[in-house]
């Protein structure tokens, strides 16, 4: 699985030039063959539709047009995982970011060889699912809700949903275990692969984005239930 990763697309969007180089530099000798770079939003956006990378580093603070637009735009038409570099560390951001589809978000300043095995894992964990749903065919219902593990889609009311890669790994995970309670540990390790410290703002945002995807009444949701003090569970026969 090592060289499978290596081999992945990786694309880095800053307008800091200096920055950019680093990040490369440090990526390569991490062993990265195929590094693409963009220096403005609208660039990254086209390189990302024509290059197809398997993950997206991205910057916030750009001119023109900033990380969180070009997250939006990029959502229109990909899945591709999202790595934010950011100036910002208020939660408001993070909590914007992540709700426009971001995985990741890290703040300035940084180690660029955090952010280089932060890359490693999002892509290890990527090809880990692709591989474990290749391997069977399975389809998961709820509701009006079907999950297509194989395809690695969800319908509902015979539309595909747009999910992004980690709504889709939370939503196929609970669903998986349906009608039991899923503390956020349990969430943080099956999903994000790490420690639940610091990402309960994280959970509660995929949580209400899920809802709002699959619930006919998210405010008042049948399917992912909140357990109060415990974690979620999602129900299937309502």
């Amino acid at each position: 699985m090592y060289d499978e990763i290596l081999d992945r697309k990786i694309l880095l969007i800053d307008d800091e030039i200096e920055l950019l180089k680093l990040i490369e530099t440090v990526l390569k000798k991490e062993g990265f063959r195929r590094i693409i770079k963009a220096t403005n939003g609208l660039e990254g956006i086209s390189l990302c539709k024509s290059e197809k990378p398997d993950l997206i580093v991205l910057d916030i603070m750009m001119p023109h047009i900033d990380g969180f637009e070009v997250c939006k735009q990029i959502r229109e038409f990909s899945f591709v995982p999202i790595v934010f570099l950011s100036a910002k560390s208020e939660d408001v951001d993070k909590i914007l970011a992540l709700g426009l589809g971001a995985d990741d978000y890290v703040t300035k300043p940084f180690s660029p060889k955090e952010v280089a095995f932060r890359i490693k894992a999002h892509l290890r964990r990527n090809i880990y699912i692709k591989n474990e749903l290749s391997l069977k065919e399975e389809k998961i219902s709820f509701g009006n809700v079907i999950i297509d593990l194989h395809k690695g889609e969800v319908v509902k009311d015979n539309e595909l949903l747009s999910l992004t890669p980690r709504e889709y790994t939370l939503l196929s995970y609970m669903a998986k275990n349906s009608n039991q309670i899923l503390s956020k540990q349990m969430l943080c390790d099956a999903v994000w692969g790490d420690d639940f410290e610091g990402y309960d703002n994280t959970i509660m945002v995929h949580i209400r984005k899920l809802r709002e995807k699959i619930e006919a009444d998210p405010s008042n949701p049948k399917h992912i239930i909140t357990i109060k003090g415990l974690g979620y569970k999602l129900i299937k026969e309502v």
